[in-house]
């Protein structure tokens, strides 16, 4: 299966794009060929794609075997993103929970020494308010902080976390504000990290040709001083993954309405 020299060639921008997950049988034929046998989704998807969030860490923890095929099918330049238990950001709200997070991380460790970790996500509860302190204490951990850490990044779903203060918390402790734009929400585009963006483009349904063109601009500008992470939305249909496929070609240099 040849490599996708849109994948290819816009990993080496900086950009890398995906969308949250690759196991949907219902994204034949429109993205996956129709023979494709479910154990080669992700073979498939990452030579089309550059980049995956993985939605299953929100609840249980692959296993090391899980994790060693993950990064045995797919290629050098892509990137696993994961979104963070919700024991941490969702029952513990942020608050004792150093050893979990300490174990997110060295579950991850394994794809951080191949090269391919990309984001940890911490998505807060769309009923969660500002609390700059609790914010603070969350990020100071060791887990999160000095030489080897993770690159973070915090979805706030709450609009009350949208202040400098919170702003200046997060570029104390180099974390990125992620980027995300639903139907409810849109987060004031400010970057916290020095070397990486993390974007979430959740509206519902197709972004349109020029819309794509849009992204291809505005993200290439970012990549030139940052990584850049961007992540559509997933549905049943393969519409955020050839929004994806769009977006890759575009920044590769080919028509992004392809």
């Amino acid at each position: 299966m040849p490599t996708s020299e849109s994948a290819a060639a816009a990993a080496g921008s900086h950009i890398f794009a995906g969308t949250s997950g690759w196991a949907y049988p219902t994204w034949k034929p429109e993205f996956y060929p129709e023979r494709t046998p479910a154990k080669r989704f992700l073979e498939f998807y990452s030579r089309r794609l550059s980049s995956v969030e993985v939605n299953y860490t929100f609840r249980a923890f692959p296993a090391a075997t899980m994790l060693e095929g993950w990064l045995a099918a797919t290629p050098e330049f892509f990137r696993f993103s994961f979104k963070a238990p919700q024991r941490i950001t969702h029952i513990k709200r942020l608050v004792g929970c150093e050893s979990d997070v300490a174990h997110f991380v060295s579950v991850m460790e394994a794809v951080r020494q191949a090269g391919k970790l990309g984001v940890l996500l911490f998505q807060l509860p769309p009923t969660m308010k500002v609390d700059a302190a609790r914010l603070e204490s969350f990020l100071s951990m060791p887990a999160l902080s000095g030489p080897g850490a993770p690159s973070i990044a915090f979805e706030f779903r709450h609009e009350s976390w949208f202040s400098d203060e919170i702003y200046a918390v997060l570029r104390a402790h180099d974390a990125a504000l992620c980027l995300a734009e639903s139907d409810e929400l849109t987060t004031p585009e400010v970057h916290t990290a020095r070397s990486f963006t993390s974007f979430r483009l959740r509206r519902t349904g197709a972004y349109t040709p020029d819309e794509i063109d849009g992204f291809v601009e505005r993200f290439r500008k970012l990549s030139k001083e940052r990584d850049v992470y961007v992540y559509f939305k997933h549905e049943d249909e393969p519409t955020g993954a050839l929004n994806a496929v769009s977006f890759l070609a575009g920044v590769a240099g080919g028509p992004a309405s392809a």
